[in-house]
């Protein structure tokens, strides 16, 4: 029905790459250039490079924007840029953090048509949530995934379309990936998740070395491999 798994923790973690990486390819944030001092990913600061977005861009990604910019100089780490998501007990973070991300984003969508609201009844209490009401919209997506790794497949991540790239990279960051896959075909479903397998095993600081506009994508995923 499109519900998410109450107990699925990583949701929240996968919307806060989604975040950057949608950032990044929309040009307001970058990583730092390579130097000799910082040459990972991970130790490369995220740097604002253009203005917020306008008043059309999702909230998550304005408030994201404008919390990096009124800390000081716009440059974080990745580690420290991924506090956007979810809440932090530590006084030192506060300011970097971004409440109910899934929650907001949730209802984004339901004001697209692609979610619904309801209430479900957990026992001793009932709780919100968005199931899917535009399955056409979760059916194309699925389809887009499921294409691109057994039609469409490549063999070579930098020839990849870059929010493919991303959509795969955040699917397993979400601990989803499975769920694209589960209305192939035994053997088509075993093709996919090897050959998604092997995209996701790759070393990220060399992938995202040998495909321009992509080291937000492998930054992300490196971040998840070290969690």
């Amino acid at each position: 029905q499109g519900y998410t798994s109450f107990w699925n923790d990583c949701i929240s973690s996968g919307l806060r790459g989604g975040i950057l990486i949608e950032l990044a390819l929309r040009g307001r944030i970058r990583l730092e250039p390579l130097s000799l001092r910082k040459k990972r990913l991970l130790e490369r600061k995220v740097r604002l490079c253009r203005s917020l977005p306008g008043a059309g861009s999702p909230v998550s990604m304005q408030d994201t924007m404008e919390g990096w910019k009124n800390t000081g100089s716009g440059k974080q780490t990745l580690t420290r840029a991924s506090h956007p998501s979810g809440e932090t007990w530590n006084p030192f973070k506060l300011q970097y953090q971004l409440r109910n991300v899934r929650e907001r984003l949730a209802k984004a969508l339901v004001e697209k048509g692609i979610l619904t609201t309801e209430k479900q009844n957990f026992l001793l209490f009932d709780m919100t949530t968005h199931p899917v009401s535009n399955a056409s919209e979760k059916q194309r997506l699925l389809k887009k995934l499921q294409e691109s790794v057994l039609e469409r497949w490549v063999n070579e991540p930098q020839r990849m379309e870059r929010r493919t790239l991303a959509l795969l990279v955040l699917a397993h960051a979400s601990d989803v990936l499975e769920n694209v896959f589960a209305s192939l075909a035994d053997d088509k479903y075993d093709v996919a998740m090897n050959r998604t397998k092997d995209l996701l095993d790759m070393d990220p600081e060399v992938e995202a070395a040998k495909a321009k506009g992509t080291e937000m994508i492998w930054a992300v995923l490196a971040a998840f491999n070290k969690s």
